[in-house]
């Protein structure tokens, strides 16, 4: 996954803390837990009641914990065929999964297409080789190293995502390369969380944050007279790296509204004192180094977390024509010498620039 408990952690504090207890008809409950999606999810909401509560929370509990069944691609569930089942079965057969597995691939080649493929869901087997360099890093830092570019190159030839074949009318799942495999860590914590927000938000859940690992999702406005608007933190990558967890570079202000940040300081190891990061360049095969992060607010999660990483492997000039080619986000961008640049409509969510919700109402959500 793609942002750490702590940074979670930072960005939460800025929209809990700031809250008040709301009206005397609602009152703000939250609610955490760390077994879904590798990382801590909290849900924050403004209920009549906690037994309300509950059951919105209990409902985000358990689809969130079927969703990141579906789209593992490490491990097995008894009777239900994942991403990980599909990545076995490459070369042999083609899978039947569920409808949510159908929709998350689909979207994920339809947003490849926007992005100019700067996202692959495909490149599998590139990232697992970086995976177990990663790992093999943080069990033994002394043995550190940079994967071999033939190696990676090699990976690379099996990482055509329109050669996988999805049938929505047999609802099957087909690599025909024996050795392609799946991976949609660039998308599938944000796809999930679009999905449970709307269902919540159909449960009758009016009020409230669903925050998944730096994934942040707002299901309508803080029910408080006071304001309109959720209060979210934007991560500063180097206190992020020294641990300094209570610097932020700046605070959005969201209404009906997702956010996400893809960065260089969320899942790394070091070589000496460089830093090796996560997010993987489908042109180079190597970390990308243009900026420390991306933030993107829409009101799609599935296309804020897809976009972030996207807007984030591109250089700059290339990642802003991306980003005001596509009205239903706005970004910002941290430089590597720490300046920080915006488009325009995420300028007047910032509150450096003195703005509030009023200016941010285009995002809406269904």
């Amino acid at each position: 996954m793609k942002t750490s408990i702590f940074a979670l952690m930072v960005v939460l504090l800025v929209f809990i803390s700031g809250c008040n207890s709301g009206s005397s008809e609602y009152q703000r409950h939250n609610r955490s837990f760390l077994d879904t999606f590798d990382t801590m999810v909290q849900v924050v909401a403004y209920t009549k009641s906690e037994n309300e509560f509950s059951q919105y929370a209990d409902l985000v509990h358990s689809r969130l914990q079927y969703l990141h069944k579906l789209y593992d691609i490490y491990n097995t569930y008894e009777g239900l065929n994942n991403i990980k089942t599909i990545n076995d079965n490459a070369g042999i057969k083609p899978v039947e999964v569920e409808q949510e597995i159908i929709d998350l691939i689909l979207f994920a080649k339809d947003w490849s297409e926007h992005s100019n493929g700067a996202v692959n869901i495909a490149l599998g087997p590139v990232l697992q080789i970086w995976h177990d360099y990663r790992e093999e890093a943080h069990y033994d830092p002394g043995k550190a190293e940079l994967p071999p570019l033939e190696k990676l190159k090699a990976a690379a030839e099996h990482t055509n995502l329109n050669r996988g074949e999805v049938n929505p009318e047999e609802m099957t799942v087909y690599l025909p390369d024996p050795e392609m495999s799946l991976d949609v860590g660039a998308v599938a914590k944000g796809f999930a969380l679009e999905i449970v927000a709307r269902e919540v938000s159909d449960a009758g859940m009016s009020s409230g944050i669903i925050s998944a690992g730096g994934n942040i999702r707002a299901v309508g406005d803080p029910e408080e007279s006071e304001r309109d608007h959720w209060k979210i933190g934007v991560q500063d990558p180097e206190a992020s790296i020294v641990g300094n967890t209570d610097r932020h570079l700046d605070v959005i202000y969201l209404s009906k509204g997702s956010v996400d940040t893809s960065g260089d300081y969320q899942r790394y190891y070091k070589i000496n004192d460089e830093l090796i990061h996560h997010l993987i360049d489908p042109q180079t095969l190597m970390p990308a180094s243009h900026y420390r992060s991306v933030t993107v607010v829409a009101a799609d999660s599935g296309v804020s977390d897809f976009m972030s990483t996207s807007l984030f492997l591109i250089p700059y000039e290339e990642s802003l024509a991306m980003a005001e080619n596509h009205e239903e986000l706005e970004a910002l961008w941290v430089m590597p010498d720490g300046e920080v640049r915006t488009t325009p409509g995420m300028e007047q969510m910032l509150q450096s620039y003195g703005k509030s919700s009023e200016n941010n109402q285009h995002l809406q959500y269904n």
